[in-house]
């Protein structure tokens, strides 16, 4: 009898030298590729206010947000019912297009999943927000989310 047996010829052990070389390489990717949607508030941040029931928003690239309040600058005028719309000061008026506009950045499936976030000043004008609301509903967006501090409060 021996003392030693004879060796298996199986498989041999996966190499895992590369596997640094292609994490890296997907995190490079994917920080290449990836875009940041960054929007230059020309208004004072807004002071949102408080809710006791909040929900998350889910899908992220699916929400057009409105801002309401102060202007940072006097030349866009002075109260706390400006509205900004992507990089630009605008009016309720200029909503629909607006709405329009972020519509065609999305496949015709995903309109109906859209979500318009509204983050309002506290010191905003409730008749502010009801004519976006209006302008809103004159377009069909319906899917409505008021922005606090914690969270988002849907609106069907």
């Amino acid at each position: 009898m021996s003392k030693f047996k004879k060796k298996k010829k199986g498989l041999p052990a996966l190499s895992t030298a590369s596997l640094p070389d292609i994490v890296f390489m997907l995190l490079f990717f994917f920080m290449v590729t990836t875009t940041m949607r960054e929007t230059d508030l020309l208004i004072d941040s807004p002071r949102l206010p408080s809710a006791t029931e909040v929900k998350k928003l889910e899908r992220k690239s699916l929400v057009s947000t409105i801002y309401v309040g102060k202007a940072k600058d006097p030349k866009y005028g002075s109260g706390y019912d400006r509205i900004q719309l992507n990089d630009k000061i605008a009016t309720a008026n200029d909503v629909p297009a607006f709405i329009f506009k972020e519509r065609e950045n999305v496949s015709e499936a995903e309109i109906p999943f859209m979500t318009t976030s509204i983050k309002a000043d506290k010191e905003s004008s409730v008749g502010t927000l009801a004519d976006i609301r209006e302008k809103l509903r004159d377009v069909n967006a319906l899917k409505l989310s008021l922005s606090t501090h914690k969270g988002s409060v849907i609106k069907k």
